[in-house]
């Protein structure tokens, strides 16, 4: 069974950094999204997923040493220098944004610039925290009278890396504070007990009582989204591995539970977990690819004797994008096919996806034996 795993990871390998070679070229220095008819729509650089393309990069100059992966990563990440002058378009997703791209430079090259940024960025991440409902405030207003001060999600998990990380190299405890308020507000008020996941959280930004839930990305309010279930699946693992704390892990094992009983039979999920017989029955492989990797590395922090059902299912995942859902010819830059972004406003469904890519990637790297994450 080895065998035959290492073999086919080589291969979804060793594929993948022949066809970065070639979209690099094209893409370059800037921030891929969704592929739309076999080429990747460039967002600006303020976009919530301009860490992931530098990231995927950076993935592949660890185990390559090729200069150009190197050269464009460091090229994006000075580029989003000018986000944080803008200050407006910031949001909860600096944590996305600045671990794949300085966080990683810094762990890889220890390179002082990117610390810098990095730590910025972790400052602007904490100053989104509202104390009074213990959670940090997701987006900004998206159009003139909006008013979202009260409103959570579940993607946020996946965003406190970046502050376990300013505290581990600062000494300061204050980062870890915050991230781990964070982490207990999605303990008490996102996940279900039946380990699904609400999307969006609505606060009362003066008082800090729960309003409402809002189905967000999913069905509706009550159903499951299933690349949110993701987020809270690797993001309560991710939160467990720099914390210890073993509420964290006993949230991302009953979200785990969850995601894999849910699985249809080639192990990639569907955009919700729970949609109606009318409803439209797309699959999201980058909630698939993302839930591997917490999979994996929920199989790492167990013990011994679970170590196999969470480890197992992650591969089993990656298997099937890599032999079902891969796109390895040059006429489709993306990676992976058939992944959905935003289903109710109609956005980007049944397409390759830049952060699918990227965790699918990840994965393979995981499987490959690498021990250290970005995250």
């Amino acid at each position: 069974m080895e065998m035959e795993r290492s073999a086919w990871v080589q291969e979804a390998w060793e594929r993948t950094v022949d066809k970065m070679k070639l979209t690099s070229r094209r893409i370059g220095d800037h921030f891929p999204h969704a592929s739309v008819n076999g080429k990747y729509v460039l967002e600006p650089a303020h976009w919530w997923t301009a860490g992931f393309w530098p990231g995927l990069l950076w993935l592949l100059y660890r185990e390559t040493s090729e200069e150009t992966f190197r050269e464009i990563a460091e090229s994006c990440e000075r580029k989003l220098d000018q986000v944080i002058t803008e200050y407006y378009k910031l949001d909860h997703d600096i944590g996305f944004m600045w671990t794949l791209t300085s966080v990683a430079r810094y762990k890889l090259l220890g390179e002082e610039d990117s610390k810098r940024r990095a730590l910025l960025a972790a400052n602007l991440l904490c100053a989104r925290f509202n104390i009074k409902g213990r959670y940090i405030r997701a987006w900004n207003p998206w159009r003139p009278g909006e008013d979202n001060t009260g409103w959570a999600i579940i993607d946020c998990m996946m965003n406190l890396p970046l502050l376990y990380w300013a505290s581990d190299v600062t000494g300061d405890p204050r980062y870890r504070h915050i991230a781990e308020e964070h982490a207990n507000t999605v303990l008490e008020h996102f996940i279900r007990a039946d380990g699904s996941v609400n999307h969006i959280v609505i606060f009362d930004p003066h008082t800090g009582e729960r309003l409402e839930a809002n189905g967000g990305q999913g069905y509706a309010a009550n159903s499951a989204w299933s690349r949110g279930t993701a987020w809270a699946l690797y993001g309560m693992a991710l939160s467990y591995m720099h914390t210890k704390e073993k509420r964290y892990l006993t949230a991302a094992k009953q979200v785990a539970h969850f995601f894999i009983a849910n699985l249809p039979e080639d192990a990639v999920p569907l955009w919700d977990f729970r949609l109606p017989a009318d409803a439209p029955k797309h699959r999201d492989s980058s909630a698939g690819a993302c839930a591997a990797c917490g999979l994996i590395l929920l199989g790492r922090l167990v013990d011994s004797a679970e170590s196999d059902l969470y480890g197992r299912q992650g591969e089993r995942i990656l298997h099937s994008l890599s032999t079902k859902y891969s796109a390895w010819d040059a006429e489709e830059e993306g990676l992976i096919l058939h992944g959905t972004s935003h289903v109710p406003e109609g956005k980007n469904i049944d397409v390759p996806l830049i952060y699918g890519d990227y965790f699918f990637v990840e994965g393979l790297a995981l499987l490959r034996g690498q021990q250290e994450l970005f995250w």
